[in-house]
C-alpha cells in the first residue's frame, strides 16, 4: 500500500518538474526570439525594430510582424524539442501529458527513442 501512495507521488512531481522545465522553456525561447529578430532587422535595415509609431509603414510594420512571429515561433518549436530531448534523456520516458505519435507503434518509438539516445551520447562524448 505504502508502494502505491509513494509512485503517485513520484508521478506527480514528475508533472510539476515538467511544468517547469517547460515554462522555463517557453521563457528562454521568447527571450532568445526577441533577440533574435531584432538583431536579424538591424542587420537587414540598418535601424531599429519598428514600434507602434502612427508614421509607421504598413509594408514596415507587416514584415516586422511577420519576421518576429515566425522567429517566436521557430524558436520555441526548437527550445521545446531540447527541452523534451532532454526529459526523455532523463527519464526515459516523454514527458507527462504528451503521447508518441499516432503513425508509430511501440516497437518504432522505442526505436527512435535508443537511436536519439545514441546519438545525444555520441555528442557527449565528442564534448
Amino acid at each position: 500500500m505504502a508502494s502505491s501512495k509513494k509512485s503517485g507521488k513520484t508521478k506527480q512531481s514528475g508533472k510539476g518538474t515538467w511544468r517547469l522545465l517547460d515554462t522555463g522553456a517557453k521563457v528562454a525561447a521568447a527571450v532568445v526570439a526577441t533577440r533574435a529578430s531584432s538583431l536579424t532587422w538591424r542587420a537587414a535595415t540598418g535601424h531599429r525594430p519598428p514600434t507602434q509609431h502612427p508614421d509607421l509603414r504598413l509594408v514596415e510594420a507587416v514584415t516586422w510582424a511577420a519576421l518576429a512571429g515566425a522567429t517566436v515561433e521557430l524558436s520555441k518549436v526548437l527550445i521545446n524539442r531540447k527541452a523534451v530531448e532532454y526529459w526523455v534523456k532523463s527519464t526515459g520516458e516523454l514527458p507527462p501529458g504528451m503521447k508518441p505519435l499516432a503513425s508509430m507503434t511501440a516497437d518504432d518509438l522505442a526505436a527512435a527513442r535508443a537511436k536519439d539516445l545514441a546519438a545525444v551520447k555520441k555528442r557527449i562524448r565528442k564534448r
